[in-house]
């Protein structure tokens, strides 16, 4: 039996608790059939910690992460904690989270399913077989640069957006180096007819590229690369970006799988520490109603074995398994073609159950 494996579940808000919920059964039966160790730990996050603690990242949650491998996260926010000041609003927890444990790399795979191409709003042959993967810079730009915030009488607001050529390195070195497992395509998008920060970004990616002659490095700014993701998105194989434009970006891709909440998503640090999530939000409005799409957090799960714990099998292991129950015709109902629709944790075990099978 492997050392153990310490995950800390974090549910969070809204729907998190049903999309978790779904991925721990994912968790135990993988456990079961390749006879791993692992220990599970839930904790409070969000803003059911501010309800329980007064804020979003308690000390409690804090001492669990340090005695962790990984992290799987629900979801945070909610239309009740808007109100709050910025420093119990859930949202403010997850920047402390990603800044505290310098998860500077974000990865979204972008997969299209072929028995999901009726879901998505784009034609069938622009995304058939489609296999993207967005590289997010997750610390900085304008969601931590300083300074910030209100004038005196809140009548303007300012942000800063910052970045330093060792930022931009190590974010641009980890997607040459995957585009170099893949295709040896790398997209950087960037802003640079306009931002300074964006003319550095380039700057630097381009210094960099001279390390790695074989990849064929392309730029692209913001705007074009929202139209080209949905106009011609095959073009793409690894796009690198910043903070910002990456969490449009990716949530603009969402369109081309489907639905939402068939992305997973991983956030690491430089020694694989990861926090993995849906890139969906809370979605209070369907909170408790048993309809959520939780393969996503799944997909989310997969990716946990293969980056942390280095488990490329049990990735693939749970995306064929995925793919199955989809070929099968078992959709939620963010991704069903008609009324049939099955619920969040049917689509648990329908999972789990083509987990077992496929063994």
């Amino acid at each position: 039996m492997d050392k153990r494996m310490k995950i800390l579940v974090l549910p969070g808000d809204g729907v998190g608790p049903e999309v978790t919920s779904e991925a721990l059964k994912v968790i135990n039966v993988i456990s079961k059939i390749y006879n791993l160790n692992i220990d599970i730990q839930e904790g409070f996050f969000g803003g059911v910690a501010v309800d329980k603690f007064g804020f979003p990242f308690p000390e409690e949650t804090k001492n669990k992460i340090n005695n962790s491998d990984a992290i799987l996260l629900g979801a945070v926010g909610g239309a009740k904690y808007d109100i709050l000041p910025k420093e119990k609003k859930p949202e403010t927890g997850l920047l402390e989270l990603r800044k505290q444990l310098n998860l500077f790399i974000n990865i979204r795979p972008i997969i299209s399913f072929s028995e999901l191409a009726n879901s998505s709003s784009i034609k069938s042959e622009y995304i058939e077989n489609l296999d993207i993967v967005i590289i997010r810079e997750l610390v900085g730009g304008l969601y931590f640069g300083e300074p910030r915030g209100f004038n005196n009488d809140n009548t303007e607001a300012f942000n800063t957006m910052r970045y330093n050529n060792s930022e931009v390195n190590r974010i641009s070195e980890y997607a040459f180096k995957l585009s170099k497992k893949r295709n040896k395509k790398l997209c950087s998008v960037d802003k640079a007819n306009v931002l300074e920060v964006s003319q550095l970004w380039r700057l630097a990616v381009n210094k960099l590229s001279e390390n790695y002659p074989d990849i064929d490095l392309s730029h692209m700014y913001v705007d074009n690369a929202a139209m080209q993701l949905v106009q011609n998105p095959k073009q793409f194989d690894v796009i690198v970006t910043e903070n910002l434009f990456g969490d449009i970006l990716s949530d603009i891709a969402s369109v081309l799988t489907g639905s939402i909440g068939m992305l997973p998503s991983a956030s690491l640090n430089d020694k694989n520490f990861g926090v993995y999530e849906p890139i969906h939000g809370s979605a209070p409005d369907i909170a408790g109603q048993n309809i959520v799409n939780p393969i996503a957090t799944i997909l989310s799960v997969a990716m946990l074995f293969q980056n942390t714990f280095n488990r490329l099998d049990i990735y693939d292991h749970i995306l064929k398994s995925v793919k199955l129950v989809l070929k099968d015709g078992m959709y939620t109902k963010d991704i069903s073609p008609n009324d049939k629709n099955i619920s969040t944790s049917e689509m648990g075990d329908c999972i789990t159950e083509k987990i077992k099978v496929i063994a």
